[in-house]
């Protein structure tokens, strides 16, 4: 059931386009929608293995690609060079072109799956991810070691950590202690910006793993099994306490 399927922007967006995206609904009825915002590498493999893992598991899977305009069909390994050429596209992703594509896909998944939504991103995915939780429609997000949160935005402006006072959600961030691009003023930032926002602790949380970036993909160097366990399941933790409806 798992296909590629094309989702059209609204005509009257800042700047229109096609969105490529991965749906990869479970076999029964959903227990929710989520959307799976990818690295910097574009909806490869192993960003699909993530929509096969969550049907699995009984959610519908919706990846997003992040960089619709320049790379439309952005697919890559791991390599440096690789890395280079999906640096390069996301130097040239702006703002508010981004939230008005995951507006669009959300609409889009709620039409088939009714509910709040959850979101789940990695890397710059996870920087996405912290942008759409301040959509309405977004009731759970895990932000998987989203750099650059605390010190910026996709196309320059104030720090993506401005966006939390409209999170109506729940929402964790995951750190990895040892992520040379999340260095620990940063994290100190998320935690204060965090703490600031919901002052019980209990809908926006901070996680830390004892792991660099990337942990959880088992494609890169950077991979830790036992961390990629502990946030897979804290993700899902928050999923079932948020998004499920029995």
């Amino acid at each position: 059931m798992a296909q590629w399927i094309s989702i059209e922007t609204a005509p009257e967006a800042a700047a229109p386009c096609t969105l490529r995206c991965w749906w990869e609904p479970p076999t029964g009825a959903p227990r929710a929608g989520v959307l799976v915002l990818p690295e910097v590498f574009g909806i490869n493999g192993w960003v699909r293995s993530v929509t096969a893992r969550l049907a699995g598991e009984g959610y519908a899977a919706l990846a997003v690609p992040l960089m619709a305009r320049t790379a439309p069909d952005l697919d890559l390994g791991y390599s440096d060079a690789e890395l280079a050429i999906g640096r390069a596209h996301k130097e040239q992703v702006r703002t508010d072109q981004l939230l008005e594509d995951l507006q669009t896909a959300a609409a889009w998944l709620k039409r088939q799956v009714p509910g709040r939504l959850g979101c789940v991103g990695f890397c710059f995915g996870g920087h996405a991810a912290l942008l759409a939780a301040s959509l309405p429609a977004i009731g759970a997000t895990a932000a998987f070691y989203g750099a650059g949160m605390a010190s910026g935005r996709p196309g320059g402006g104030a720090p993506s950590l401005e966006v939390l006072p409209d999170v109506a959600g729940a929402l964790t961030v995951f750190c990895g202690r040892l992520d040379p691009l999340i260095p620990p003023a940063d994290v100190q930032a998320i935690a204060a910006a965090l703490a600031a926002a919901d002052p019980s602790g209990q809908r926006l949380t901070l996680q830390m793993a004892e792991a660099g970036h990337g942990y959880m993909c088992d494609q890169r160097s950077d991979y830790r099994s036992a961390a990629a366990a502990e946030g897979w399941s804290r993700m899902l933790e928050l999923f079932a306490g948020e998004l499920d409806t029995d």
